[in-house]
């Protein structure tokens, strides 16, 4: 399983270096993203578990991403000027990754990671797009880089 999470690395590079440089990533990698996520986690986890974990995480992700509309619908902003495709696309299909508990907690730490993140890259100006995408893939990439040097089987516990 080594090899899945070497590939599934060097895809989260990919979307960094593109989402970083052009704002613009390939996207056929974000269901390339998903299928390693899922694959890996059916190794650990039976399949019935791993589509459960799925549909409760894609419930996570559909709850925010419509706090987030209706956020921008109050604030009368252009949803589409809030958050990318790239963006939910990447939510949509890092869903597939870990149980539940697991999912919520590095989802909400990859944000604040990639929050911190930009405001410690960026100059003083202002920016009008943010590669959040490639951040949360660097943290994801991180997470299963990491998981190569010890046991990971508690980011599947259900």
């Amino acid at each position: 399983m080594w090899y899945l999470k070497l590939i599934l690395i060097i895809v989260f590079t990919f979307v960094l270096y593109q989402d970083f440089k052009s704002r613009m990533v390939y996207w056929f990698l974000y269901p390339v993203i998903g299928i390693l996520v899922f694959i890996i986690q059916t190794n650990v986890l039976p399949l019935s578990v791993a589509l459960t974990n799925f549909a409760i995480n894609l419930l996570f992700i559909g709850i925010l991403l419509g706090t987030s509309l209706l956020y921008a619908k109050f604030k009368r902003l252009d949803f589409k000027n809030t958050i990318g495709i790239g963006d939910v696309l990447f939510f949509v299909f890092i869903a597939a990754s870990f149980s539940v508990v697991s999912f919520w907690i590095l989802f909400v730490f990859s944000l604040i990671f990639s929050l911190i993140l930009h405001l410690v890259i960026t100059n003083k100006k202002e920016q009008s797009t943010v590669p959040l995408a490639g951040y949360m893939s660097l943290f994801f990439g991180v997470v299963y880089a990491v998981s190569f040097c010890c046991s990971d089987t508690f980011l599947y516990v259900c």
